[in-house]
């Protein structure tokens, strides 16, 4: 196959991996590529985009095309880091600038999340993966967003800030500055060493990655479930922290006194914890009662491709087909949710 795909380039570019598929307009899946995480604020654009190349290229392998020409009719980008108008800008001139799609659509990957956990341009998306976000949206175009530039605009949680917590609190327990907590023997025994402050200096002197911080969200968890109150307290704020963000993105939109989906994804949520989930639903089920909240375990890429598929105007038996190549989403008890 030599020919433009009449169809998507669906583009996930998250902050730990990225994603790709190539999809037909009858909702085949062409082809499909995983790499390492998209970061144009540290990489800069150009560098960034040309990380996504090898990935594209890859897809379009599969699916028979020649690379190096026009790929196909439309490229639906939805990335991590794209948080202001001015960045959407700038993606979209460097992905226009490379022979991938015919017309091309860039926003955050919130957005994504939420396509991929529902039927239609109506709901609400929060992510608690590395970071936090949360988007919303209504059938006319009207949308909710927030800066999402991490504590600068008033932001908390996600991995990377739960790991950060963690850290804080077991290097203060440790020299007497803050009060006790199982986190610090749990860190340091996790990575093999003495303890967090003994963690935090192989960080800093390059003998530890600092990636690995991620990893302490497991580690918080099994000491919350030990009792450990700080830990404990921890997972109470993210709970309260996803439940805010949705419940302002709901009443923006006006949407607090109605039914409406509030989907919810990233990889703290997918882990479906139930000290998280069963704190998150429950204050939920109190701030806004008419929320439907459905945990999506498919990847977001998945959004990506029918936002892009929502623009070609593709048939629903496009979109059921698409979805069949994915897992399903989930709602909290573990019940299916087309």
């Amino acid at each position: 196959m030599n020919e433009q795909v009449r169809g998507v380039l669906a583009i996930d570019g998250g902050n730990s991996k990225v994603d790709v598929a190539l999809v037909a307009l009858d909702g085949t899946v062409l082809g499909t590529a995983r790499g390492g995480g998209f970061a144009p604020q540290r990489d800069g654009v150009d560098r960034a985009i040309d990380g996504l190349a090898p990935l594209v290229e890859q897809a379009a392998e599969q699916a028979g095309l020649t690379t190096g020409r026009l790929l196909t009719t439309r490229v639906s980008a939805c990335m991590a880091n794209v948080d202001l108008p001015v960045e959407e800008q700038r993606l979209h001139a460097a992905i226009a600038g490379r022979p991938w799609g015919s017309t091309v659509a860039v926003t955050n990957d919130t957005f994504g999340l939420l396509r991929a956990g529902t039927d239609g341009p109506r709901g609400v998306a929060v992510v608690c993966g590395a970071g936090i976000n949360c988007v919303g949206l209504l059938p006319d175009g009207t949308t909710a967003r927030f800066p999402a530039l991490g504590r600068l605009t008033g932001d908390w949680g996600g991995g990377g800030g739960m790991a950060a917590e963690a850290m804080w609190h077991a290097a203060r327990a440790e020299d007497g500055r803050g009060a006790p907590t199982a986190l610090s023997a749990a860190i340091g025994t996790y990575f093999g060493l003495a303890g967090a402050n003994a963690v935090a200096e192989a960080i800093h002197l390059g003998q530890l990655p600092k990636q690995r911080l991620h990893e302490l969200v497991r580690v918080l968890f099994r000491t919350a479930e030990a009792g450990d109150p700080i830990a404990l307290r921890l997972i109470d704020r993210q709970a309260d922290e996803i439940t805010r963000l949705a419940v302002v993105a709901l009443r923006r939109l006006r949407l607090l006194d109605e039914p409406t989906p509030v989907v919810l994804g990233g990889g703290v949520l997918a882990a479906r914890q139930p000290l998280l989930i069963d704190n998150l639903m429950d204050r939920l089920a109190a701030a806004a009662p008419l929320a439907e909240p459905r945990i999506v375990v498919a990847p977001p890429v998945l959004g990506a491709a029918l936002l892009g598929l929502d623009h070609l105007g593709a048939k629903p038996a496009a979109q059921q087909r698409l979805r069949a190549a994915y897992p399903t989403t989930k709602t909290p008890n573990g019940v299916g949710q087309s």
